[in-house]
């Protein structure tokens, strides 16, 4: 199966819509991004695997300004994996309100349902350390 290129265009402006919903503080749209179910990872920020929409939108107010003021994604990979699903990779920039930035890189399973493409399952891996820590002694 050979992915459509109009799945590949949809499947990237999901993961771009992420960062304007987040940033705009519309968690109430959650549901245009997450099935019902989807489980969350923020294990490597300590955080563990937020299950469901209702959970990711908790943690997020409950964050609250603490959260970055900016998401910006880039370097989107798409890997077919069966049908009606994809893997995806991308790379995430976070700015917050002091000016820092960090640097992510979220893997997804992206599924289609019948509203359209949604994540699925979402891995957010915190970046630390240049070349994966080669060369790092």
């Amino acid at each position: 199966m050979t992915l459509a290129l109009e799945d590949r265009l949809a499947v990237t402006e999901l993961i771009a819509l992420h960062g304007h919903l987040m940033d705009a503080g519309e968690l109430d749209r959650s549901a245009e991004l997450f099935t019902p179910d989807v489980v969350y990872d923020l294990s490597d920020f300590g955080q563990g695997q937020l299950t469901g929409i209702a959970a990711f939108t908790q943690a997020a107010l409950a964050l609250g300004a603490a959260n970055p003021v900016a998401h910006h994604v880039t370097n989107v990979v798409i890997e077919e994996a069966a049908e009606d699903r994809v893997r995806v990779r991308s790379k995430g920039l976070a700015v917050m309100a002091d000016g820092s930035c960090g640097s992510v890189t979220y893997e997804d399973t992206v599924v289609r349902v019948a509203e359209g493409w949604r994540i699925c399952r979402r891995r957010v891996v915190a970046r630390r350390v240049p070349l994966g820590g080669l060369g790092q002694g």
